[in-house]
């Protein structure tokens, strides 16, 4: 795959197949994956959160992290790629959550 690189730009609750959930910083690229992933039975499904979050020191941390560390998933896709964290990342996380007043 190409390397691209994502800019962050909302918060997803995604829900696994055995029924847990986590956050996600995405975007609209992201969050497309995430709902053909749910009508292939890869995950079960992915709600948007809040859109349009601002682009604080915390989601361009974040942003640097996914984009040196994933490529978006494309179409073909024949499972569900979670983002896995570093303990640091999820801080990041967890503050960018707590910036947008969620969680």
């Amino acid at each position: 795959m190409e390397k691209q690189h994502q800019v962050l730009t909302l918060i997803e609750e995604i829900t696994r197949n055995d029924g847990s959930k986590y956050y996600e910083i995405g975007n609209m690229v992201h969050n497309g994956r995430a709902e053909l992933a749910a009508e292939r039975g890869f995950i079960k499904e992915v709600r948007i959160l809040q859109l349009n979050i601002p682009h604080s020191r915390n989601v361009i941390r974040y942003e640097d992290f996914i984009n040196s560390h994933y490529v978006m998933q494309d179409e073909s896709m024949d499972h569900w790629e979670e983002w896995k964290r570093t303990p640091e990342m999820d801080q990041v996380v967890n503050d960018i959550l707590k910036e947008n007043h969620i969680g």
